[in-house]
């Protein structure tokens, strides 16, 4: 309203009443005061193409450079996922073969009964018979 015309006695002492207001109007009388500034004529125009080219820059530097900051808290959470369910695989499988390999020797052992205490009492003797013998060096030249 303090642009588009001037105000009346009543209006001012109304805009006076509100703080914000009263600064406002005082901000616009100062600037009134302010002597125009002569410009180029092409001013505006060279103002937006100045805008327009920053923004080209911008636009053309996050698409040709890897931003950083936006890539790696992605390749985090799913690298670190991946590696504990990597983890997570390796450290079941190896439980898994060793109850399959307990619950195999549980079989053998269950399908094989132990030997009698008989069997074990000539255990030396049945080892010495499975045993290669050497031959005797001297006794064969003796009996040639």
């Amino acid at each position: 309203m303090l642009w588009r015309k001037r105000l009346s006695q009543a209006e001012r002492a109304r805009l006076q009443a509100d703080p914000e207001s009263a600064f406002e109007a005082s901000l616009t009388a100062a600037l009134a005061n302010l002597p125009d500034e002569v410009v180029a004529s092409n001013f505006t125009a060279r103002v937006m193409d100045a805008i327009e080219r920053e923004e080209a820059v911008a636009t053309r530097m996050s698409s040709s450079r890897w931003n950083w900051r936006w890539l790696v808290p992605r390749l985090v959470a799913p690298a670190a996922i991946l590696l504990i369910a990597g983890i997570s695989i390796q450290r079941y499988e190896i439980h898994a073969e060793r109850t399959q390999a307990l619950k195999n020797f549980a079989m053998v052992a269950a399908s094989h009964p132990l030997p009698s205490v008989d069997a074990l009492e000539n255990l030396d003797a049945i080892q010495r018979m499975s045993q290669v013998g050497h031959a005797d060096g001297e006794l064969l030249a003796a009996l040639q």
